[in-house]
């Protein structure tokens, strides 16, 4: 695609300013996304730590400038990635691997990765928000690799889901965009961050874990002053997602002097 020639169609009055927000949020905020969802997918390794030392990440992430909470979770996790070094010893990634493997794999933490054992009452996995998901996913011609191994609500799906489509900006409603974080990533990823915070092992998952929750924050109040539209309350969206019941059928009564009309 090219950039240069790309035509916006702005939601506010502003046009130049609305332009350049939305070229923004299509470029670096995407390639954030992106790197966030590297870091949740699998344990750090020497090839991904080089990769983030080389691009200065998190300190020049786009939307450090929006939200003080990315900026400290930032730092967190910069400080966390300079006590580990540039050429760290074999023991540092197996600490890392450990807490990466108690976090996402082993349920050690009881911080399940995927967005059903967080909304569905009685905690279980693939249940109606992995379908709901999916069906996002299929409006835009996506789909998981394998639902089997990583199911639709998993995070690193979703953040993938978020970059694909700040990529396709010019012909996706980014108003579209914000709903699909409305209904499902911000109802149970802050909570999956401040629990990793709380229970792993490292400062690096800790950081990671805050970062990724604080800048889906500072991306949908970004979406907010592009569209002008506020975002909806946490009452307003249970309500939105609550199942829709079919009216039961009122039972017919007897009434003496009724007959049958057969």
């Amino acid at each position: 695609m090219d950039e240069t020639t790309e035509q916006v169609t702005p939601h506010a009055p502003d046009v130049d300013h609305d332009a350049a927000l939305l070229r923004r949020v299509r470029n670096a905020v995407a390639d954030d996304l992106r790197v966030l969802a590297a870091l949740h997918d699998r344990e750090l390794a020497p090839e991904l730590l080089a990769y983030l030392r080389e691009t200065h990440f998190p300190a020049a992430m786009s939307l450090s400038d929006v939200s003080r909470q990315v900026r400290d979770s930032a730092a967190m996790l910069s400080e966390s990635l300079a006590s580990i070094g540039a050429t760290p010893e074999a023991w540092v990634f197996d600490e890392l691997a450990a807490d990466y493997a108690a976090i996402y794999l082993n349920h050690q933490y009881r911080t399940s990765p995927c967005e059903s054992v967080w909304l569905d009452s009685e905690g279980l996995a693939l249940q109606e928000a992995t379908f709901q998901i999916r069906s996002w996913y299929q409006r835009f011609g996506l789909a998981v690799e394998n639902w089997r191994t990583r199911s639709d609500d998993h995070l690193v799906a979703q953040l993938h889901f978020l970059e694909t489509l700040l990529r396709r900006i010019d012909e996706v409603d980014i108003g579209e965009i914000g709903r699909f974080m409305d209904e499902h990533l911000l109802r149970w990823l802050p909570n999956f961050a401040a629990r990793v915070a709380d229970r792993c092992a490292t400062r690096f998952y800790a950081g990671t874990a805050l970062l990724t929750a604080s800048s889906c924050e500072a991306l949908r109040d970004l979406i907010v002053e592009i569209t002008g539209e506020p975002r909806p309350t946490a009452e307003e969206i249970e309500q939105r997602m609550k199942p829709k019941t079919e009216a039961k059928p009122v039972p017919i009564t007897f009434h003496p002097g009724l007959k049958p009309s057969w």
